[in-house]
């Protein structure tokens, strides 16, 4: 089996493929869709192979000569009817990704080709549509004239060939996926964070929202800005029904939504399973025809967002509960949160990562924030360390809710030391993880590191969340042993003296053959006996 390190390595030989012909953040638009296509006509050969022998294929060149005679035989419309059936997509032996190896190869690459296996796979059911929408096989990103874009292509399809897919169970290769798009994103610094939530933060609010649902079948997960979607999946690693939890999420950008869509696959979820919407979470509700309320939710929003704010939204029953006030036109944050939360289930967890302003900010956002302290939703309030994000240094903050608990304290834990730092980022290793999830827990006050708020101190405190309020980590200044100082001031003085004493004695020592140059030392010696 191809392990995730051997995998890595594959992919990045395809970007050093492309290095040079594009910004590093476009890599995966590219890379990341022709290892999509590779896993889906693998798997259709291997499954073909397996319908027609009842065995997998020790090989895929194997399957592919098994898949060409196959069609020449009558049989051929069962068992395209079979595996359309079971794989939701049909490919022609000339459109597989073995068959574009073969092409590339030998020099007979035609893009044409892989362009009409891409609208194949679109076109055989919904779950694809438009999936390969971003990967422009025109592009003069590829270089210029038909010739340099089809030969980009062509190598990187020969360099991918090397990644054994259908051999690498599903968590793996996803994975290997993820952490592809996080390197995109520490690479460039642009807008790849919107779709990457760093393994640290990922961790912690996957953890938190799956505490006491790890036996639940049918568990579902819900992301509102679900980006590549490594938020929802990451939960399936607490999760002990992970092949039965339902993923329901929706993402603005269009070629982030795609990632995701692949996303969902790589990590073998079911078609069934999965619940993806390409449009506004703010502007319309979602989803508002079948399931809209959720084990649990996971968030990374934009932080800081612009968002209409209309008057209209006063009636919107996702935020008519709040006193009439709504998140100010150029702070969505409060917006966000309170969609995540409407759709949260009564008996649910809810996490999501904002900056720390959603704390203590006034107006409207505190008129929000009191409501929800009063009904006991907030939970506990986590600061995670700056310089966690690849799109912002800023410093963040996890929020958790719930609905309908007993007790309306809130649990602060300040994590804003518990990192290491690498390169540009600092990284919250298992240890910092653990210890938070520790603090989480137990949900005691522990000095310098968490403390357990009553809602009468936070009353005091005029409903302000502000963690430096609640947790003093100054340190104490040392006490000064003066005693001790005044014998290291005599010693040092004493130093000096003999050093100076030193110095005089060799330029006593000088001879000269210029009376100037005498005349100028003699008068820098009186000058330095008398200082």
């Amino acid at each position: 089996m191809t392990e995730g390190k051997d995998l890595l390595t594959v992919l990045w030989s395809g970007a050093d493929v492309l290095r040079g012909k594009m910004d590093a953040n476009e890599y995966k638009t590219y890379l990341l869709g022709l290892v999509f296509y590779k896993y889906l006509s693998d798997s259709y050969l291997a499954k073909v192979y397996d319908l027609l022998n009842d065995v997998k294929p020790d090989n895929l060149d194997e399957a592919q000569s098994v898949y060409e005679e196959a069609m020449k035989s009558e049989d051929a419309p069962d068992l395209l009817e079979e595996i359309k059936e079971s794989m939701h997509y049909t490919l022609d032996p000339d459109m597989t990704y073995i068959s574009m190896r073969n092409a590339a190869k030998d020099n007979s690459f035609n893009r044409e080709k892989l362009q009409a296996a891409f609208n194949r796979i679109q076109e055989s059911d919904e779950l694809f549509n438009g999936l390969f929408a971003d990967v422009d096989l025109y592009s003069n990103r590829l270089g210029t004239g038909d010739q340099k874009q089809s030969a980009t292509i062509a190598e990187v399809i020969k360099v991918l060939d090397g990644a054994d897919l259908i051999h690498t169970e599903g968590d793996v290769l996803g994975n290997a996926y993820e952490y592809l798009i996080g390197q995109f994103a520490s690479e460039t610094g642009k807008k790849a964070g919107e779709f990457y939530t760093p393994h640290g933060p990922a961790q912690i609010l996957c953890r938190i929202v799956m505490l006491g649902q790890e036996q639940k079948k049918g568990l579902q997960v819900y992301d509102p800005c679900m980006g590549s979607a490594s938020l929802m999946l990451s939960c399936r690693n607490y999760s002990n029904e992970a092949d039965f939890i339902k993923y329901y999420g929706q993402e603005l950008m269009p070629s982030t939504y795609n990632l995701a869509r692949m996303n969902m696959f790589l990590h073998g979820v079911l078609p069934e399973n999965q619940h993806l919407r390409n449009g506004d979470t703010l502007d319309a509700d979602w989803p508002t025809d079948e399931e809209t309320e959720f084990d649990a939710v996971t968030m990374n929003p934009p932080y800081s967002a612009n968002w209409s704010a209309a008057e209209g939204f006063k009636q919107d029953e996702r935020f008519m509960d709040y006193g009439g006030k709504l998140a100010p036109k150029s702070k969505a944050d409060y917006a966000f949160l309170l969609h995540g939360f409407y759709h949260l289930k009564q008996t649910g967890t809810m996490a999501i990562v904002l900056p720390h302003g959603v704390l203590f900010r006034g107006a409207a956002e505190g008129a929000i924030r009191q409501i929800l302290l009063e009904n006991g939703s907030i939970y506990a309030v986590i600061g995670l360390p700056a310089n966690m994000f690849y799109n912002t240094s800023i410093p963040t903050c996890i929020i958790v809710l719930k609905k309908h608990r007993e007790g309306r304290d809130v649990l602060f834990i300040d994590a804003s030391k518990l990192y290491e730092k690498e390169k540009k980022q600092n990284v919250m290793q298992d240890k910092h993880i653990d210890h938070v999830l520790e603090l989480y827990h137990n949900r005691v006050s522990v000095d310098k590191e968490a403390y357990l708020a009553s809602f009468e101190d936070i009353e005091a405190n005029d409903y302000n969340l502000n963690i430096p309020r609640y947790i003093d980590t100054s340190e104490e200044e040392q006490e000064i042993d003066l005693h001790q100082l005044s014998e290291s001031i005599k010693t040092t003085n004493k130093a000096i003296k003999e050093s100076n004493a030193t110095l005089l004695e060799m330029l006593g020592e000088l001879t000269f053959s210029k009376a100037e140059i005498k005349d100028a030392v003699e008068e820098f010696i009186s000058v330095f006996k008398e200082v």
